[in-house]
């Protein structure tokens, strides 16, 4: 299965909802998207069903900089905070 990613235009910013498996591969183009917009952006991943280390670790990323990722599937929240908290440990050693 591949990445599919759509935007749209509210309120608040820009939605861009991603449906698919969210691999390495396909990060250039999510980041593309993301930085095609000077507005708000909001990464929808209600249809993401697989993800990678990459992914997670770029989802964080996107966290960091005030993107908001909503919809996100139990397992996938689960590693982010792990993921976090495993980079927050390895900082302070």
């Amino acid at each position: 299965m591949t990445l599919k990613i759509e935007r749209f235009s509210e309120k608040r910013g820009t939605r861009i909802r991603l449906s698919g498996e969210l691999r390495c591969k396909q990060l250039t183009d999510v980041r593309t998207e993301i930085d095609s917009d000077g507005q708000h952006v909001i990464l929808d991943l209600d249809e993401v069903d697989l993800v990678d280390i990459h992914a997670v670790r770029f989802l964080n990323s996107c966290e960091a900089e005030d993107i908001e990722v909503v919809n996100c599937a139990p397992y996938i929240r689960e590693w982010m905070s792990q993921e976090r908290a495993r980079d927050g440990n390895s900082e302070r050693s």
